[in-house]
This record gives structure tokens, sequence and C-alpha cells, in this order.
């Protein structure tokens, strides 16, 4: 078996020996990418990731995918008759400022945004954070106002196990909430016995979705 793995690997190393020599001289030859096609990529490799962490098999007995994405979308936007989605780069300026208004590192630099609207009329946006708890990942939906508000926060994966999940009450709370509060945990935002880094990461997401708001999307139509 080891002297067949050797085999493989051998000749796989040959060809990639020689695709890099060909693809290296086509990169010489080719023209700077566009930024659609950059804008593209980021499209695709945030699907991607996304479809990764709810589509996966759980890694722990108790983790549990409770909505897809166009499940949790709808019901974020119920009177929606069409929901848009852009996906951005952020540059480092807007990563800096994002960072230092939410206290906590972005994830990643590809944001996907929902718009929900009804006609020509906001209904709001959509955001969805995916973030480490312990060590394993947790996914949530944030939907904002137009004002940039807090209207509801959504789980749609958690893989950590579920005794380390807050209820619905307690993910609750956050309605309402904007950058104008401190949002502080076991200040306005109440701690949990059990759970503490389950909801120092769901701050911590809450207020990477209000920061991109404020940085990316407030004054845009």
């Amino acid at each position: 078996m080891k002297s067949m793995w050797d085999s493989v690997s051998s000749s796989r190393s040959r060809a990639a020996v020689g695709r890099a020599g060909s693809q290296g001289a086509a990169r010489a030859e080719s023209p700077r990418r566009s930024p659609r096609r950059l804008r593209l990529r980021a499209r695709v490799s945030s699907a991607v990731l996304l479809g990764l962490l709810l589509a996966s098999a759980p890694p722990t007995a108790d983790a549990e995918v409770f909505h897809s994405r166009q499940e949790a979308l709808a019901l974020a936007f119920p009177d929606a008759d069409r929901i848009e989605d852009e996906t951005l780069l952020l540059d480092d300026a807007q990563a800096s400022r994002i960072q230092a208004l939410a206290r906590s590192e972005l994830e990643s630099r590809l944001v996907r945004i929902y718009r929900g609207f009804r006609g020509e009329h906001l209904l709001g946006y959509a955001l969805i954070d995916v973030h480490n708890v312990r060590t394993l990942p947790e996914a949530f939906l944030v939907v904002l106002t137009p004002a940039g508000e807090v209207r509801s926060l959504r789980v749609l994966a958690f893989h950590e196990p579920l005794e380390y999940m807050p209820g619905e009450r307690w993910y609750g709370q956050f309605e309402h909430k904007s950058l104008a509060q401190p949002m502080r945990l076991g200040g306005d935002v109440h701690g949990i016995v059990g759970a503490t880094l389950s909801a120092r990461a769901t701050t911590r997401g809450v207020r990477r979705a209000l920061a991109l708001y404020q940085v990316v999307l407030q004054g845009r139509p």
C-alpha cells in the first residue's frame, strides 16, 4: 500500500511540476485581474465557506443546523417580494474601522449583504456572521432595520455542544440595539452562566454587523 501511494505521489509531483511551469508562463502573459473578477471570486469563496458550515456533518453529537440560509432569509423578510445580495471585499481602511468599532477582529474581509425589498421600499439588511465559539463554529443571521438597529437575531448552526448555547430569550435582548449603546457583556448585555464564551462570541458578532453597517452601508441606497 505504501509503495502504491509513493508511486501515485511521485507521478502527481511530476505532473504538478509540468503544470506549474505552464501556469507560470500563462500568468506572466495574462493581464491583471479585473475588479469584476475579484468580486466574483469573493462571491464564490464566501458562498462555499458558508455552505460547508451549514451542510457539513455535525462534528459532535449535540451539534445542530437549525435553518438553511434560504429559510432564515425568508423568516427575516416575510413581507419581501425580493431579496438581493451583494458580496464585498473590504479594503484596509474599511476593515480597520470596522474592527475598531466592533472591538473585535474580522473573521474575513469577504462580506455578503442581503437586502429585503417590497416593491422599491427597503425593508432592511441581513448579514451572516460565522465564528468559533470555543473550538467549533457558530453561524447566525443578524437582521438590521434600514436605520441600522438590530431587528432580529437567528442562529443558523451551532456546532458546539448545545449545552453551551444560550436560550432564545437571551438572544432577544439584542433587538433594537445599535452602536449607540455600549453593548458590553455583563453591562447592557446580560451574561449567562455556563455559556460565557457563546455570549461573548455572539456579542462580538452583533457588534461586527452593526459596525459593518456604519462603515459600508450607512448612507447608501
